[in-house]
């Protein structure tokens, strides 16, 4: 499976290559969205499907250096977003099975295994930067990131106006990106905060 690839992509992978953010931000919200629908038949998982997305975008980011390497950058992106998703799905597969006098050494090996994810590190940064929201802006961030829902369901949900909804959630980000500015790469915070729709 496979998406066009971007206006003047060879050019834009060369710029990302050389850190440009900008760039970084322009080819996840081109890929995102196709990758999401792919990636969600395979583990029929919202949850799974953003988190595996989050994830191949920050190893893209980390590896930058080696994209202008890639000729067909759009069957890479799936083939990496695909064995992400395997990856995931085999954890899980192996997590339900595991004997019961097994599951401590298991779960110890699969933490071990988890930290060579950076992504892991980076989304406990941004949930404590959105536990300190005020309260209103974070039950509105939440209901839009964690839960999916649109703004105008948020706004009927809360008795806001769809503007104070999307308010509240610019509010939100804006802060977020400032608490976290320093300690992590503003194209990961992007890929984070992006709420992924593939209704």
């Amino acid at each position: 499976m496979a998406v066009r690839p971007l206006e003047n992509e060879i050019y834009i992978l060369k710029k990302i290559a050389e850190g440009d953010e900008r760039s970084f931000a322009e080819l996840f919200h081109w890929y995102a969205k196709p990758l999401a629908e792919f990636v969600f038949k395979l583990t029929n998982s919202m949850e799974l499907t953003e988190e595996i997305i989050q994830d191949s975008f920050i190893k893209i980011w980390v590896r930058r250096e080696t994209l202008t390497d890639i000729n067909n950058f759009s069957g890479y992106l799936y083939i990496l977003c695909r064995n992400e998703a395997f990856l995931v799905l085999k954890k899980m597969a192996a997590k339900s099975v595991v004997h019961a006098a097994f599951e401590k050494d298991a779960l110890t090996e699969l933490a071990l295994e988890e930290l060579d994810n950076p992504a892991d590190g980076y989304r406990r940064l941004i949930e404590m930067a959105v536990d300190k929201l005020p309260e209103q802006q974070q039950k509105v961030y939440k209901m839009s990131r964690y839960d999916r829902l649109k703004h105008d369901e948020i706004a009927s949900a809360l008795q806001l106006s769809p503007e104070t909804v999307k308010k509240h959630i610019q509010l939100a980000v804006q802060f977020i990106r400032k608490d976290v500015n320093g300690r992590i790469d503003l194209s990961i915070i992007l890929v984070l905060t992006s709420t992924l729709i593939i209704r």
